[in-house]
């Protein structure tokens, strides 16, 4: 049986997708990119981030060739496009470059849906919590805002693909006429046609649709679809596996390091949360000084250090709080980069280093007992996993959807458990029970291996 190669535009994307497909019972890893995908092969499902999201397009269009090409060289021969449940990034030319490298009768279907975070679509219209996508603070993300909620409106400002729609009606209806409404979609030479749904139950109709079809078809989704045309191809199973749930009667011993690159304010409030816990030993890393990398970071690095290894000495932390939002001024980026005179991007860039440098220090010394490793932000998560030598994640469960829980593939701390989270996803308390999570894994490993000797 071939494999599945789905292709992120970035790490937690990579891994939310990569999560729900583990979660079915099939093997799965997410990578960093096409280098990294040579670490190891031995999956059923191999998810690949092209890191994208915020390229212009001709790169970004290199970028997902690369990885499509790769995937195919390590036996991948049914593929998806992962997308963000916000739309963030060039979705349109990231679905055209990858049609270009598959067989030219693909069809991309896409189903914008991930009912497990409350994300839909009803008429075209993409509403997260009940609140249409525009009017949701992604409207004002720093990088990559997006101010189109009628998601058919919104690829035909990146696609050149012509576009065909199906309302929600035809999907309740039921998978034969759903069959019909493709058929005719597609000899009217729609090349992406794009599928309401609300519930589960809405996209496996879609799925079980596509399959009977028996065509060709690239899949763009966040996830949902992309597993249940997995399921249907025989892959795993449609019942979810069961997490074994461990009850934590010792005392919990060791630490976690919580790593915070993102600014957005779900995270900021998570991360207040997080730091009023008996047992979190929060350390504010000034971001500015992580900027101008000439000058300031390594002596902001090297003093967020020792901080850190004081903490671990005092064997009194559970939680070892890295973050660089909470106190401060919000940075103006673009600001800071022309005081610094950096190039575009290199503000960020730099914050995200100088926290992976602190981790890689941290470990590094041998000092304590380090659990696991929570990361909010995707490019922090990129950035950190980097700097550890990691190549990907083998990807196990979700804390909750899109905030996924693996182990760390290759480098020096190979099977290290890390939770990587998008800055907008969550509740007040989900880095608290983030880490709880990873606490109850690091057991759960340890009642394994003596169970093995």
């Amino acid at each position: 049986m071939g494999k599945i190669g789905i292709v992120a535009d970035d790490l937690t994307g990579a891994t939310t997708v990569g999560v729900l497909l583990a979660k079915s019972g099939i093997s799965t890893a997410a990578f960093f990119d096409e280098r990294s995908l040579e670490e190891r092969t031995n999956y059923q499902a191999m998810v690949l981030s092209s890191d994208s999201r915020h390229l212009k397009k001709e790169e970004a269009q290199k970028r997902v060739k690369l990885a499509v090409r790769s995937l195919k060289n390590h036996g991948a021969v049914y593929f998806s496009k992962r997308i963000d449940t916000t739309m963030r990034g060039g979705i349109g030319f990231e679905v055209d470059a990858m049609l270009e490298e598959l067989d030219s009768d693909t069809i991309a279907i896409m189903v914008p849906t991930m009912p497990q975070s409350n994300r839909i679509l009803v008429g075209g219209y993409s509403l997260i919590d009940g609140v249409a996508l525009s009017k949701t603070p992604v409207a004002n993300d720093v990088r990559t805002p997006v101010t189109e909620t009628h998601v058919p409106s919104l690829m035909a400002q990146q696609t050149k693909q012509k576009i065909g729609t199906i309302p929600l009606g035809d999907v309740l209806l039921g998978k034969e006429q759903l069959k019909q409404t493709l058929i005719e979609k597609r000899e009217n030479n729609a090349r992406v046609i794009i599928i309401d749904a609300v519930t589960l139950e809405d996209v496996e109709t879609i799925a079980e649709a596509v399959t009977e079809l028996e065509w060709n078809i690239l899949a763009i989704d966040p996830g949902p679809f992309s597993e249940k045309l997995a399921i249907l191809k025989g892959y795993g199973s449609d019942n979810e596996q069961i997490i074994d749930n461990y009850t934590i009667e010792q005392e919990i011993k060791g630490t976690v390091l919580a790593v915070a690159g993102s600014a957005s304010p779900i995270t900021k409030t998570q991360l207040k949360a997080l730091s009023l816990e008996s047992g979190t030993y929060q350390i504010s890393v000034d971001a500015e000084l992580l900027i101008d990398k000439k000058n300031q970071a390594f002596l902001e690095i090297h003093q967020s250090t020792n901080k850190a290894i004081a903490a671990l000495e005092s064997q009194t932390s559970r939680v070892i709080l890295l973050e660089s939002a909470l106190n401060g001024n919000v940075l103006n980026l673009q600001e800071k980069e022309a005081y610094y005179r950096l190039q575009p991007g290199d503000a960020a860039r730099n914050i995200n280093t100088g926290l992976g440098e602190i981790v890689k220090n941290l470990l590094n010394n041998g000092i304590g007992d380090i659990k696991g490793i929570y990361l909010t932000g995707g490019d922090t998560m990129v950035s950190v996993l980097r700097l550890l030598g990691a190549k990907g994640i083998e990807l196990i469960d979700y804390v909750i959807p899109q905030a996924d829980l693996g182990r760390i593939i290759g480098g020096k701390y190979d099977g290290l458990i890390v939770v990587g989270k998008g800055g907008l996803t969550g509740k007040e308390n989900t880095a608290i029970s983030i880490i709880r999570r990873i606490f109850e894994e690091s057991l759960k490993s340890s009642a394994k291996t003596t169970l093995n000797h």
